[in-house]
């Protein structure tokens, strides 16, 4: 039997306080229950994933690695606040063969001023934003077709 092919979710710093910070913002959804729903997604088209988070960078950068050396057909970061400040994450992706999509469960560019720069949409395939916990189930199917 096949092993189905490995999709890596991959969530940065403060992700883990979703459902309680900024419900209005982030919405009422808890990281659990979006891995809850991205796993009945994969089922049904057919992948695994793999979903973490970590308030690290290094943890990060590590995991593209490893995503490239197991042989993940791609990554959905979600880098949080990193995505605007990480040019070590931005090295990491142009690093790895791994095609990567961002998500965001906001959209940057209507909020804050210095939310407007992504290093990490400078090196990812494609961006995926302001669709609340949506935005995660969009990014599935699209890097299930990679």
């Amino acid at each position: 039997m096949a092993t189905l092919p490995t999709i890596y979710v991959l969530n940065g710093p403060n992700l883990n306080l979703l459902g309680t910070r900024e419900p209005d913002i982030y919405g009422s959804d808890t990281l659990d229950d979006i891995a809850d729903r991205l796993e009945d997604r994969a089922r049904e088209i057919g992948v695994r994933i793999d979903m973490r988070q970590s308030n690290h960078e290094g943890h990060l950068v590590d995991w593209l690695h490893e995503a490239q050396a197991e042989g993940a057909r791609a990554v959905i970061l979600n880098a949080g606040a990193f995505t605007h400040t990480s040019i070590a994450i931005h090295d990491a992706i142009k690093s790895v063969a791994t095609p990567v999509i961002e998500v965001h469960l906001s959209n940057p560019h209507a909020r804050e001023s210095f939310r407007h720069r992504s290093f990490v949409a400078k090196a990812a395939r494609g961006t995926i934003a302001g669709f609340g916990a949506l935005s995660y189930q969009l990014a599935l199917d699209a890097a299930a077709g990679l």
